[in-house]
């Protein structure tokens, strides 16, 4: 961030990016944004424990669970099988997770929620990968 932008002002600049981004994508590239959403607001929420900003941390624990609330709404219960209830029973465990880093503000768990995430984001683009042959 420059010297002469405002923390409001990236944020406000970072929420145009960010929308201008999601009208332009693809459902495949929508739930990227939303993962790599998701991944951002974790750094922010260790970044809030670790400097000892609680209302921030829950603030950015509440978008967190919304993102996850997002990704499990937008599944094909009706299609989608077993896979789709293993993640819907994941996206239940992270946001059962983050509830509880919210009381005991623990790092450890809040980085193997860091680390289920990323793990399906590269699951969701090996599949997009195979899905299109490359």
């Amino acid at each position: 961030m420059s010297a002469y932008m405002t923390p409001e002002g990236y944020d406000g600049y970072r929420q145009v990016d960010l929308e201008a981004r999601a009208a332009a994508a693809s459902p495949y590239e929508l739930v990227l944004i939303l993962f790599d959403g998701l991944l951002d607001e974790l750094a922010r929420v260790r970044g809030h424990i670790e400097n000892k900003r609680y209302e921030q941390k829950g603030i950015a624990l509440e978008k967190c669970m919304n993102i996850l609330n997002g990704l499990s709404s937008a599944l094909d219960y009706e299609q989608g099988g077993e896979l789709v209830q293993n993640l819907a029973r994941l996206y239940d465990y992270c946001i059962y997770r983050l509830s509880d880093i919210s009381v005991t503000l623990s790092l450890e768990d809040l980085d193997h929620v860091v680390r289920l995430r990323k793990v399906r984001r590269k699951g969701w683009e090996g599949g997009e990968a195979a899905r299109r042959g490359c």
